[in-house]
């Protein structure tokens, strides 16, 4: 049987409350047993950068870069968004391993294909 997708657009970087929530979420939809996706785009794409969350809690939330590495290491996806991560003057070098630079288009695919999505 076929993995369900989902995809969890982030939109909010380090300042807000949201960016926690929807890690929790994308963790919890690992945990039941969907492949999920995570697209960051506009001040989310600062989530990725190397340091950038190691000090981000929203209590009684896990850490922020807890949640991430828990996503990660379950086998999330990361993509940033390319125009996101240029006007940033960020580059490949400047995320976590792992995270991908990659468009819309990506994303598209997944959806062709039947993949559900939240917003964040």
């Amino acid at each position: 049987m076929d993995t369900r997708e989902l995809v969890v657009l982030v939109t909010r970087g380090t300042d807000h409350e949201l960016s926690s929530v929807a890690f929790t979420i994308a963790c919890g939809g690992i945990t039941s047993g969907l492949k999920v996706t995570a697209f960051l785009t506009s001040s989310a794409v600062d989530l990725v950068r190397k340091k950038a969350v190691d000090t981000t809690q929203v209590a009684p939330m896990d850490p922020l870069k807890s949640l991430i590495q828990d996503f990660v290491s379950r086998g999330g996806t990361l993509i940033a968004c390319p125009p996101c991560v240029k006007a940033r003057g960020y580059a490949q070098e400047d995320f976590i391993e792992g995270v991908q630079i990659a468009g819309a288009s990506v994303i598209h695919e997944k959806f062709k294909a039947g993949a559900a999505s939240l917003s964040f």
